[in-house]
């Protein structure tokens, strides 16, 4: 764990240039090119920013950034942006035409089938691409052009998520900053060739449909392969912790002389029996909210992450070992 650990934070060291890039590239698509930072720590996670990033990276680039606090008032310090950069003004879309050397446009990953959805993909992308970083002050809220400027803003921000993808909610407190619609979840649905939107485990969520191939990242982040290299340790963690729990009540029941089945719990009485044991301050089980809410924590909280895997070890060997 601990080496995963130190992966964790040479590929933070070595990928901070990207980072900065990435926050950079979103203050300068929002329309007063500043945002606040409680909504910019929103984003943190999506972004791949550290905990810590208004300490650790902001102040080390004030060629990108400066902390600021125009009203005075409590909670609107902000993050705006100290320089514009020609080019990071330069959206996924741009860039893939120049390399294929052809007229920017959005990608319709539709089936065949869809005939009609597809009809309107083209037609859609039959007007000139607006890019993401140009000047908004010309365009008419509600025209087409407005409409094809918050497409290619949605689609180049899912593009410099690590995931490809963000809550609908957490998108939508960005509105006022990015001129997005009022009626979000209905504008995302008028595009399904581009964005798709996925209710699982009832949240709304909005996915680039180009980042993925199937339920596969076309492109993994290296931030992304050592997080699923902690979610792999927690698993086996998770397995192993239950394991022996389970065999260690099993084997204490059978010293009180009470009849155990073939998966160590008793035939009866399952509740009272549990119910007991926590009162005997038995080991308990990694079901128990509390448990794994402090176990998963593990996965996105770096300062306790050290302290949170020491302490599960020391726990479970003293319980477990002879």
């Amino acid at each position: 764990m601990e080496l995963v650990v130190e992966e964790e934070e040479e590929v933070r060291v070595s990928g901070e240039t990207a980072m900065v890039r990435r926050l950079a590239k979103v203050l300068m698509m929002s329309v007063n090119r500043r945002l606040n930072v409680a909504k910019i720590s929103e984003l943190k996670r999506n972004l791949g920013l550290p905990d810590d990033y208004l300490i650790s990276v902001v102040p080390k680039y004030p060629d990108f950034f400066r902390v600021v606090n125009y009203s005075g008032r409590r909670h609107t310090m902000e993050i705006e942006l100290s320089n514009w950069h020609d080019q990071l003004a330069v959206s996924v879309i741009e860039s893939k035409a120049r390399e294929g050397k052809r007229e920017p446009c959005f990608s319709c990953l539709l089936p065949e089938t869809w005939v009609k959805s597809r009809e309107r993909s083209d037609e859609f992308n039959s007007t000139p691409y607006i890019s993401p970083y140009h000047d908004v002050s010309g365009l008419v809220e509600g025209s087409r052009d407005m409409e094809k400027r918050v497409v290619g803003l949605i689609h180049e921000l899912l593009s410099l998520t690590l995931w490809r993808k963000m809550s609908i909610i957490k998108l939508g407190h960005f509105k006022r900053e990015f001129g997005l619609p009022e009626k979000l979840n209905v504008f995302l649905l008028k595009h399904p060739g581009i964005f798709y939107v996925s209710n699982r485990y009832q949240i709304y969520t909005v996915v680039l449909r180009e980042g993925y191939n199937g339920s596969e990242l076309v492109h993994k982040d290296p931030l992304i392969v050592v997080k699923d290299k902690f979610g792999e340790l927690i698993q086996e963690g998770l397995h192993e912790y239950n394991r022996r729990h389970r065999l260690l009540n099993s084997e204490k029941r059978k010293e009180r002389g009470e009849a155990v089945t073939k998966s160590g719990h008793r035939r009866s009485k399952d509740a009272e029996m549990l119910e007991q044991e926590d009162q005997e301050g038995e080991i308990g089980g990694l079901l128990d909210p509390e448990e794994r809410k402090q176990f998963y924590k593990v996965l996105f909280d770096k300062d306790s992450r050290f302290a949170a895997v020491h302490s599960f070890s020391r726990r479970l060997a003293s319980h477990i070992d002879p």
